[in-house]
């Protein structure tokens, strides 16, 4: 075993990292999302392209996948028969560990020892490690159902909005108008892009409602329920208030100021992120 990789695989993109096995950090690289419930086959079509890319920016064209061990925390890694199927898809690592992301985002995070993590990005889940070395996920129950207080959830609040305004059944403000000039101004292209959005689609559309928050009181309230959904997440990981708490994920880290302060002041800057703890994965379960 020469090398060692991390992988964190997300519903928008895929990070990657690579190491010696002794822990020299060679290269990273980035490729299209890798979330299970998006495709097995995309998935390690992704993982492979940034592979490739962390490759050249180490200086070296190809590694020899039978010298690697490769260590995954991949949204969609509850889904035990998409696990089953992207595992035995391997393209030939040494060893193979997979895990969710919310996982490898707390072992990033706290670098292995007891925390938790409010992780939101384009999907939403909270993970803790306890003290007592017990783990514990709140949430992250998929785009579709879950995954409140995502940049998902955040999309399908501000379309379906627009699709009430459209019909006067809401007055059509600002975020509204800014939805229709995305994914079109009447019924047929609002159900067209729909059909065709899926989970990444969705998150696109966050931005819109934070950028329309200041004006349009729609917007404003769509950021004040995420803000109470991802508190009820970190009140549920850890009542007792007893672990520190990191933010991941663009939505997350953007509503942290918002949080409340006996919140806040247990919120410490993570030490990692999840292509971190997805090394620290695959090299716990080597040694």
């Amino acid at each position: 075993m020469r090398f060692l990789i991390g992988v964190d695989g997300g519903g928008t993109g895929t990070r990657l990292r690579l190491s010696t096995v002794d822990g020299r950090q060679l290269g990273q690289g980035d490729a299209g999302p890798s979330a299970l419930g998006q495709g097995v086959a995309q998935a390690w079509a992704h993982v492979q392209q940034a592979l490739q890319v962390a490759c050249r920016g180490a200086g070296m064209e190809q590694l020899d996948l039978a010298e690697c061990a490769i260590g995954l925390g991949m949204s969609g890694a509850g889904n035990a028969q998409a696990v089953a199927e992207f595992l035995s898809g391997h393209p030939g690592y040494a060893r193979v560990v997979l895990d969710n992301d919310g996982y490898t985002t707390v072992l990033g995070a706290h670098g292995g020892e007891p925390g938790a993590v409010i992780a939101s990005g384009t999907g939403s889940v909270g993970e803790a490690l306890r003290r007592d070395g017990s783990r514990v996920c709140v949430g992250g129950w998929g785009w579709i159902i879950g995954d409140e207080g995502s940049g998902a959830w955040l999309g399908q609040k501000a379309m379906r909005h627009a699709m009430q305004a459209l019909d006067g059944r809401a007055q059509a403000g600002t975020l509204a108008r800014g939805i229709w000039r995305v994914a079109g101004q009447d019924r047929e292209s609002l159900i067209a892009w729909c059909a065709a959005a899926g989970q990444h689609g969705y998150a696109t559309l966050a931005p819109l409602v934070f950028e329309h928050a200041a004006g349009d009181a729609v917007a404003e309230g769509f950021v004040g329920e995420a803000v109470i959904e991802l508190e009820k997440l970190a009140a549920a990981l850890d009542p007792a208030g007893d672990l520190p708490m990191a933010l991941c994920g663009s939505i997350a880290v953007r509503l942290g100021p918002l949080f409340s302060t006996t919140l806040r002041q247990r919120c410490v800057p993570p030490q990692g992120d999840s292509a971190a703890g997805a090394l620290l994965l695959i090299r716990r379960a080597l040694s």
